[in-house]
């Protein structure tokens, strides 16, 4: 499925433009069920973007936001995007809304998969909306290149869910949602920035193998259109 590119001129004008894009679905959603879901990304690209959307109105109280991926660290570590989202989004009016976390403070990693697995079950699936980011090795979520559970992962039969992933360019062991997780959210994004990430995404666009580039299988398998953001 073809992607649709929004080209901004900085990243505050593509924070602000998201964030009421993100803003107008999860009210939609909440106005459609009663209730909505959002799965956002770490790392430093979101931050601006987290910032504009807490201060959106949106009836919070609503509304759960959860990770698209983790690492197994607890939420109090600098490198936690649960202390990501709580320090940028969970402010505001987005105070109201719910965190549902992928760390679970458990004896391994795996462990933490399956309760964290059991937790988001039953937040509601698909999601209404997830934002995607993605590494300069063309990784996304925690779908790393060597990943250990890279084609369990990306494998459309493998369920609904959180696994754990342990690569080399990951640092800590991950919790991740599964492929078959985010590809069909009601709206699904791509959250990237600089000339560098535009690089990346255009070999990715290209030929080769998934696993080499895991962005891959959400750029040519997922349900839903993609949006793709970028800024300079």
């Amino acid at each position: 499925m073809a992607a649709t590119v929004h080209n901004f001129a900085n990243a505050a004008e593509l924070a602000r433009n998201l964030a009421d894009k993100v803003a107008a679905s999860l009210s939609a959603a909440i106005t459609s069920k009663g209730t909505a879901v959002i799965a956002v990304s770490g790392g430093s690209t979101p931050k601006a973007f987290f910032q504009e959307l807490s201060i959106r109105d949106i009836d919070w109280a609503k509304v759960t936001i959860t990770l698209v991926d983790e690492r197994f660290v607890p939420a109090d570590n600098p490198r936690s995007n649960h202390l990501l989202v709580a320090s940028n989004l969970l402010q505001n009016k987005a105070k109201a809304a719910t965190f549902q976390p992928l760390y679970q403070a458990a004896a391994s990693v795996e462990d933490a998969a399956k309760l964290s697995t059991s937790a988001t079950a039953s937040i509601g699936n698909p999601f209404d909306v997830v934002i995607l980011g993605m590494g300069g090795d063309g990784h996304t979520a925690s779908f790393f290149p060597g990943g250990n559970n890279l084609a369990v992962a990306l494998d459309p039969k493998t369920p609904r869910g959180v696994i754990t992933m342990d690569a080399e360019g990951a640092g800590e062991p991950r919790l991740t949602f599964t492929f078959s997780s985010l590809q069909d959210a009601a709206l699904l994004v791509l959250h990237i920035e600089g000339e560098s990430k535009k690089d990346v995404l255009a070999k990715a666009e290209g030929a080769g193998d998934e696993a080499d580039m895991p962005i891959r299988a959400i750029l040519r398998r997922a349900a839903s259109p993609l949006d793709i953001y970028w800024a300079p």
